[in-house]
């Protein structure tokens, strides 16, 4: 990909001036829910955002993939549990093993003990990432790139 041609600059990397935007404003919906703006930024590195139907303008739908919640949602808990020892006092517990058996754990490899998953946050996490690329194409239709974006998306696929 050269930086010359604005037509090899994949869909995704042209949303993030309007992601930014977009960031700013569900600022308030997250507020409101159950994750603090930090665990949400780590909430969205595991959603990826399709277009359905890219080719149709009546029905194209920006869509929240969020199928890879479930692994992050562990690294959530764990951060939540380290930040509330620091808070009092305590060193954080490190039983999660160290880089190896992380990476091991999150490869398949690790022991047999499945994490728990929170059902209700993993519902609140889906429901906001929804809410998230609803917004996101309003802003893309206000914005006039909606129709763009669509476009760039049905050719690069």
């Amino acid at each position: 990909m050269t930086g010359d041609d604005p037509d090899s600059i994949p869909w995704s990397d042209r949303i993030v001036g309007a992601r930014m935007a977009v960031d700013s404003e569900f600022s308030d919906e997250v507020d409101r829910s159950a994750f603090s703006r930090q665990e949400w930024g780590l909430v969205m590195t595991a959603v990826e955002f399709e277009i359905e139907n890219a080719d149709d303008d009546a029905t194209a739908e920006l869509v929240a993939n969020t199928d890879s919640l479930r692994d992050v949602l562990p690294e959530l808990e764990r951060a939540r549990e380290a930040q509330a020892a620091m808070a009092a006092g305590r060193e954080p517990d490190d039983s999660g093993g160290g880089f190896v058996d992380n990476l091991k754990d999150a490869l398949g490899f690790g022991g047999n003990d499945a994490e728990e998953i929170d059902e209700d946050q993993l519902r609140e996490a889906r429901r906001l990432a929804d809410a998230y690329a609803t917004e996101l194409q309003s802003y893309l239709e206000s914005n006039g790139r909606w129709a763009e974006i669509r476009q760039a998306y049905v050719e690069q696929q």
